[in-house]
């Protein structure tokens, strides 16, 4: 039989597929991967059918049809005071975690180093080692997993050529502060390094805290790709598409890689997705009230449990210590919870290059809350 060297000898099946896969065997509630087991609003569900049915089903163009993407540039000027040209400067893709890789493919060469933070997301470091660069981890500072700058600085030199940034954070839910935003700014006044900013979660920022988005400062955003997603912000995940934002010159490159990768997003989705911003165009300012009102739900719940945690400043997910239940690994206490508990979790170890002490799982709480309510039930018997 022939084989083949592999580019990524370590990778297998990702974390999220292993633990939906058990918790379908094991008939568990699966608060483990991240999407919402409710669906998206009815007219942007209308719309994609109708677009179907139309007949909007061969090729759009490459970047993004254009009413959607006019509906992008209306966003980000209504939330962080940014023009963009449609046509130079967003990219519509199937889905974020491509936008990242075509971000990252196209930036890094042989030998670059690229800086991200402990727990990341397991998609960065793969397109980190594809492309050819050196993925330097730096974790983040517990309790409260905030940046330590002081180590940023001494992790960057000559080679460095990125920084990947990603708030609200998965999946610990810290966000960047103002200070985190002056201490990025002196970093690259000092340094000629790209920026890639996961923002996939964007508009679920709690208790009146502030998106500190790349978008809002020229200084970062004339070296930055910055990702989002309308899976995440529309409760449509299936839908994989997302977008990609950043000044031209990087833009062109990126979509050198990104035709090349899939070419083009969906259709009928694309459509529907300009349809219903422009129908509704303040859909996603409720969403911090409405998944906070899930966070809070659940975190109250569990307050009857053993569990430790201090409730998430974005995304949704949330970190739970389980120390005081088991000594378990957090791989095995994920796997145990599913199968006997019937409740799926994500362990945050598989983010690390260097696991901590703390024994931490994730947990999903984009869910109806019968569903957060029983999972708590079930969680506080331990």
């Amino acid at each position: 039989m022939t084989r083949i060297a592999s580019k990524l000898p370590e990778v297998g099946t990702t974390i999220f597929t292993q633990i939906s896969a058990l918790a379908q065997a094991h008939e568990a509630l699966n608060l483990g991967q991240g999407f919402p087991d409710f669906d998206g609003p009815d007219y942007l569900r209308e719309r994609m059918s109708y677009y179907v049915d139309a007949g909007y089903n061969q090729y759009p163009p490459m970047a993004g049809i254009g009413p959607l993407r006019e509906q992008i540039a209306l966003k980000v000027e209504r939330c962080y005071q940014r023009r963009l040209d449609t046509d130079r400067e967003i990219t519509v893709v199937p889905g974020a975690t491509e936008a990242l890789f075509c971000a990252i493919m196209c930036s890094i060469n042989r030998g670059d180093e690229v800086i991200i933070f402990d727990p990341a997301y397991d998609s960065y470091e793969p397109a980190i080692r594809l492309a050819g660069g050196i993925a330097r981890r730096i974790p983040l500072a517990s309790p409260d997993f905030s940046i330590d700058w002081s180590r940023v600085h001494d992790a960057v030199n000559a080679n460095t050529r990125m920084l990947v940034l990603n708030s609200p954070h998965n999946p610990t839910g810290a966000v960047l502060s103002a200070e985190d935003i002056s201490q990025l700014k002196s970093l690259v006044s000092q340094y000629d390094i790209l920026l890639l900013a996961d923002e996939v979660y964007e508009h679920l920022i709690y208790d009146g805290e502030t998106h500190h988005s790349l978008l809002l400062h020229d200084q970062l955003y004339q070296r930055a790709f910055v990702v989002s997603s309308f899976g995440k912000t529309y409760h449509v995940t299936g839908w994989k598409t997302g977008y990609c934002v950043a000044p031209p010159a990087l833009t062109a490159e990126f979509r050198k890689v990104h035709q090349f990768v899939t070419f083009v997003g969906v259709t009928p989705i694309q459509w529907a997705l300009a349809d219903f911003m422009a129908e509704y165009p303040d859909y996603a300012s409720k969403l911090a009230g409405f998944y906070q009102a899930k966070r809070d739900r659940f975190c109250q719940a569990m307050t009857q449990s053993r569990f430790r945690f201090r409730p998430c400043r974005g995304s949704y997910f949330q970190l739970m210590d389980y120390a005081a239940i088991s000594d378990r690994g957090d791989m095995a206490m994920a796997q145990w919870l599913t199968m006997d508990i019937k409740v799926a979790a994500i362990p945050i170890s598989v983010f690390y290059e260097q696991p901590p002490k703390q024994r931490y799982l994730r947990f999903c709480f984009a869910k109806d809350d019968d569903t957060l309510l029983e999972a708590a039930a079930r969680l506080a018997n331990l």
